[in-house]
C-alpha cells in the first residue's frame, strides 16, 4: 500500500465517522423505557398466580402442612391484591372494597 492509499482510507474513515455521529438521529422509542410499570405489574401478577398454583399442587402432594399452606397462601393473596390495586391505580380503575381491604393488610399473621 502506498502512502496515498493510506491517506485516502483515513479520509474516507473520517468522513464515514462524521456522517455516522452527526447524521444518525435516534428515534424517540430508543430513549423510552421498554417496560412500563404496568408491564412490570402484570408480570408480577402472573408470577404470583403461578406461585399460588404451585403452592396448591405441592400442598396436595403433602409437601406443606396445613398451617404453612394457609400462611403462604394468605401472603401470596395479599401480595396479589396489592399488585391488582396498583394496576387499578395506573389504569384509572376504581379498586373494589375487597381489593382495598387486602391491599391495606399488613401481611400474614405470625
Amino acid at each position: 500500500m502506498s502512502d496515498l492509499d493510506i491517506a485516502v482510507a483515513c479520509v474516507l474513515l473520517a468522513i464515514a465517522t462524521v456522517i455516522f455521529v452527526f447524521g444518525v438521529r435516534p428515534e424517540s422509542s430508543d430513549s423510552a423505557p421498554h417496560r412500563t410499570k404496568l408491564d412490570h405489574l402484570m408480570e408480577r401478577r402472573d408470577a404470583i398466580y403461578e406461585n399460588l398454583r404451585d403452592l396448591r399442587f405441592e400442598y396436595r402432594a403433602g409437601k406443606f402442612s396445613e398451617k404453612d399452606y394457609d400462611e403462604t397462601k394468605q401472603s401470596l393473596e395479599i401480595e396479589a391484591a396489592r399488585v391488582l390495586a396498583d394496576m387499578d391505580v395506573l389504569t384509572g380503575g376504581a379498586p373494589t372494597p375487597a381489593t382495598r381491604q387486602a391491599a391495606s393488610a399488613k401481611g400474614p399473621r405470625s
